[in-house]
């Protein structure tokens, strides 16, 4: 069973940076991706970014653009989420996963291995 170790969130006051963390150990990613999602209380998780894995491309939601930035490491299988221009309404339970097949960001069902989330308040 693989399990997905996330680490990085925090508090960190608007304007600030955070940078999450989220190794794999075990996972053959081929041209899986590896995508980023939160969730705020009383809202539907919704995805944030991700990357494709072999190749490197990368996909933002429109709100992130700009001030997200996702990458991966293959050496060591961990993939980053870095946060820059944080804004209160990030606040939020950030969670990485990882496909089981390549699919579109979009498609959840393909999104096999969760981990267990990290919290990331911005205050105003």
């Amino acid at each position: 069973q693989v399990q997905l170790v996330e680490s990085g969130g925090g508090l960190v006051q608007a304007g600030g940076s955070l940078r999450l963390s989220c190794a794999a150990p075990g996972v053959t990613f081929n041209n899986k991706a590896m995508a980023w999602f939160r969730q705020a209380p009383g809202k539907e998780r919704e995805f944030v970014a991700g990357i494709r894995w072999s190749s490197g491309s990368t996909y933002y939601e429109d709100s992130v653009k700009g001030r997200f930035t996702i990458s991966r490491d293959n050496a060591k299988n961990t993939g980053y989420l870095q946060m820059d221009s944080l804004k209160p309404e990030d606040t939020a339970v950030y969670y990485c996963a990882v496909q089981s097949y390549s699919s579109s960001y979009y498609d959840r069902a393909s999104y096999n291995y969760w981990g267990q989330g990290t919290q990331v308040t911005v205050s105003s």
